[in-house]
């Protein structure tokens, strides 16, 4: 299917009534642009309102949890530097400033892996709204040290058993991260990563001790977001080492039917990808050489589903020969 047919079906869906708040998509086939789309609409920095927005190709978006997939892919790259633990190593050896929480021995024998993956046990409730403080992500944000109030959570089943949403666990490897290579994440972020990719201008929200959000922060593009998409499916493209990759993706821990997660990545049969809060969306199918970025403002809906619209009902239905 051409480029305009796409962009008829995605027209049609926007007519319908049936991809609200959608801000931005663009998709890329066997190297090629297939579609490519900007809307208009309310939209946020965090819980801060910007107000009703014309989104351009050049229009910053929050990406929210698809921080935490630019996290993981920023660990391979300074492991292969010899300036992150191994992910098998004892998580609490490389926060030696809290000696009595390695007192308990559960505790300490939790892994960088563990984190990596979201499954370290503990006590952890992302359930209600981003705006509350009853959400565990933003309550952790909102006193003097994160890592101490992640870190110290009770643990309430086997660490590595059971997959379970944690955006402390993504603060805890960007802190890793920042330990090991002596420069703040977003700065690494930005020669490591950014830089390599042509992706020359982005913003990173803090908490308020000053510290980037590693859980949620970063504001991108959708063509960003596609550029980081297009370096998962070219294997790393020479910036993220390729065996880390490999690993990052592989479905090391079971989600529900269908979906898996491995390094803050998520998976299924045929997909690789990262979510956001709200819609954000990047796809990659390696099987149909098919990479989808997507930007939308349904934060904190119960019913997100326009990204997954745009991809299932506009894009891989309008492929599909």
């Amino acid at each position: 299917m051409s480029s305009d047919a796409l962009t008829d079906r995605l027209a049609l869906a926007v007519e319908q009534g049936r991809v609200p708040d959608l801000h931005g998509v663009v998709a890329v086939r066997h190297g090629r642009v297939i579609l490519e789309h900007y809307g208009e609409g309310e939209d946020f920095k965090l819980n801060e309102p910007l107000g009703r927005v014309r989104f351009t190709p050049g229009t910053l978006h929050d990406v929210r949890s698809i921080t935490k997939s630019v996290i993981g892919l920023l660990y391979g790259i300074a492991l292969a530097d010899g300036e992150v633990p191994e992910p098998r190593e004892p998580l609490l050896r490389h926060f030696p400033e809290y000696p009595d929480l390695a007192e308990d021995p559960l505790r300490a024998a939790l892994t960088v892996e563990h984190a990596l993956t979201m499954t370290l046990g503990l006590e952890w409730d992302e359930s209600a709204p981003y705006t509350s403080a009853a959400n565990s992500e933003i309550a952790m944000e909102s006193v003097p040290d994160r890592y101490r109030y992640v870190l110290g959570q009770r643990i309430v089943e086997e660490p590595g058993s059971r997959w379970s949403y944690c955006g402390g666990a993504s603060a805890l490897v960007a802190r890793l991260i920042e330990k090991g290579t002596g420069r703040a994440v977003e700065d690494y972020a930005r020669a490591r990563l950014f830089e390599p990719l042509g992706i020359a201008r982005f913003e990173w929200s803090t908490g308020e001790d000053g510290v980037a959000l590693a859980a949620s922060g970063l504001r991108l593009t959708p063509r960003d977001l596609l550029a980081i998409g297009r370096l998962v499916l070219d294997g790393g493209g020479g910036v993220v080492p390729s065996s880390w990759l490999k690993t990052a993706l592989h479905p090391h821990v079971r989600i529900d039917e269908g979906a898996h997660y491995g390094y803050h990545w998520y998976s299924g049969d045929t997909w690789t990808g990262g979510f956001g809060n709200g819609g954000q969306r990047i796809y990659v199918s390696p099987a149909l050489d098919l990479v989808v970025a997507v930007t939308a403002g349904q934060y904190d809906r119960p019913d997100q589903s326009t990204a997954s619209v745009v991809l299932d009902e506009v894009i891989l239905e309008g492929i599909r020969p």
